[in-house]
């Protein structure tokens, strides 16, 4: 998959629909449909990113506990605190046990409960009670791999609903620090746990260093190590929950030009995300932290930590100083960031041709994304064509869309007369033939809410005359 360069570049996706019956007919000109192909600065809820809503989720031995009101129509990402201290000697008094069908069939419920209502989660587990900051209270190494293989067996079924799993259960709120536990030897296997019980799921960790630990590297050795889409450890990323706080990050990076230039290339195709910090720091200063925000393709925030951060976003503004987005300028920080967070996709060009006999439809669409990161997860995608009552009198399955900068799909037509919308539907998979984790552009006019498509043009044509 090509990736878009760092900054404020743009990548161009070019899409065509062909029809490989038809090859020999001759296709007319061709016709550019008259759309809106202005960059809109609304915002979107695309799925897997933006600012999350934190919601605290306890597992006990008799099921799972959480606030479902937390959930609303506003937020679209939810990061779940995991709360598994129960099953730690270190809190029950007792002994360490493995997690009850009642707590993981729990897990699998909440997780079937987001589904339905369209929503993604990061997820962490942690053995700190109510994720009060408490250390060492973890179980024996062989118990917390046993816990990472229960929960695993859910999670892995949810995958278009797990944006990623931040490693976590060590340290307090498992940030994975403060514990007699915090260290490759016990790090190391938990982390290949998550990836070799998990398929396709990213699995991120809280430094730099803890990846170089699972790769077996020195951190002098990171600029040099590629990893292959082949090999496990090519969904290991991180999450960073001393963002912007200092030139350590509160001590995430060593080194930080050396860590951002290492992770950036984990990031194109990675979520990456976590808490922003320190209120007195200069690097979120919004002149100052986009070219990284670009560079490791921010996809998800915190949106109630440190809120006097996101405040200190919401009154300042994007002007010359930060960028050449001219549409911005006069607009709020926290709104240029919030837009900008993961893939942002403008549809820039949409044309249409057609054959005489009308048995076969080019499209060709240029899209670019103005986002900070990449499409992490292919959607499946359809073309649907709306009659005059505004019923779908058609559709076609396409290849799935995986963010390439140049795919062919072949399709064949033969539509009764009428005249006909058409879009395109970008989605993560269907639940009760509805679809869910649709991809919406950012173009004012493009989005059917009801569909959960995007138009791409309207066509026209009886027996005696085809137009588009």
């Amino acid at each position: 998959m090509k990736k878009k360069p760092i900054a404020l570049c743009l990548t161009l996706l070019t899409v065509a629909v062909v029809c490989s019956a038809c090859n020999d007919a001759e296709l007319p000109q061709t016709h550019v449909q008259q759309l809106n192909y202005t960059e809109s600065v609304a915002p979107i809820a695309n799925p897997d990113q933006g600012f999350y809503t934190p919601m605290y989720v306890k597992l006990s031995e008799n099921g799972v506990t959480y606030n479902r009101s937390v959930v609303t129509d506003s937020t679209r990402l939810y990061h779940l605190r995991c709360d598994i201290s129960d099953f730690s000697a270190a809190v029950n008094g007792q002994a360490d046990i493995p997690l009850t069908s009642k707590a993981t069939d729990g897990l699998n419920d909440l997780l079937y409960f987001l589904k339905e209502n369209d929503k993604n989660a990061i997820i962490r587990f942690a053995y700190d009670p109510s994720f009060n900051g408490n250390a060492n209270k973890e179980p024996t190494l062989p118990i917390i791999l046993q816990h990472v293989e229960q929960v695993c067996a859910v999670l892995d079924d949810h995958e278009n609903t797990v944006t990623a799993i931040e490693t976590g259960l060590i340290g307090p709120w498992g940030e994975m620090h403060t514990s007699s536990i915090a260290n490759a030897a016990h790090i190391s296997p938990i982390v290949d746990g998550f990836l070799t019980h998990t398929a396709n799921i990213p699995i991120l960790l809280r430094t730099p260093k803890m990846i170089y630990d699972y790769l077996g590297i020195s951190s002098d050795d990171a600029a040099n190590r590629t990893i292959a889409p082949s090999e496990k450890a090519y969904r290991l990323g991180l999450y960073n929950d001393g963002y912007l706080g200092s030139d350590s990050d509160l001590g995430t990076y060593t080194d930080r030009q050396r860590d951002v230039e290492f992770l950036s290339r984990r990031t194109s195709h990675l979520p990456f995300g976590g808490e922003v910090t320190v209120p007195d720091s200069t690097l979120h200063n919004i002149e100052t932290c986009l070219p990284e925000m670009n560079k490791l393709h921010l996809s998800y925030l915190n949106s109630l930590w440190d809120n006097r951060v996101i405040d200190k976003w919401k009154k300042s503004y994007y002007t010359q100083e930060c960028g050449n987005d001219s549409l911005y300028y006069g607009k709020t920080a926290y709104d240029y960031i919030a837009n900008h967070m993961g893939y942002r996709y403008v549809l820039k060009n949409s044309v249409f041709s057609y054959s005489d006999k009308f048995n076969e439809l080019k499209i060709e669409l240029t899209l670019q994304n103005v986002g900070f990161g990449n499409l992490n997860k292919a959607k499946h995608a359809k073309l649907l064509f709306i009659n005059d009552n505004g019923d779908i009198a058609f559709s076609q399955n396409v290849d799935d869309f995986t963010g390439e900068t140049t795919v062919k799909y072949d399709i064949a037509l033969e539509p009764e007369s009428g005249n006909y919308d058409v879009y395109l539907r970008l989605y993560g998979e269907e639940l009760q033939n509805d679809p869910l984790y649709c991809l919406q552009f950012a173009n004012d006019g493009s989005w059917n809410s009801d569909l959960k498509a995007n138009k791409i043009g309207s066509l026209s044509f009886s027996d005696d005359t085809n137009q588009l």
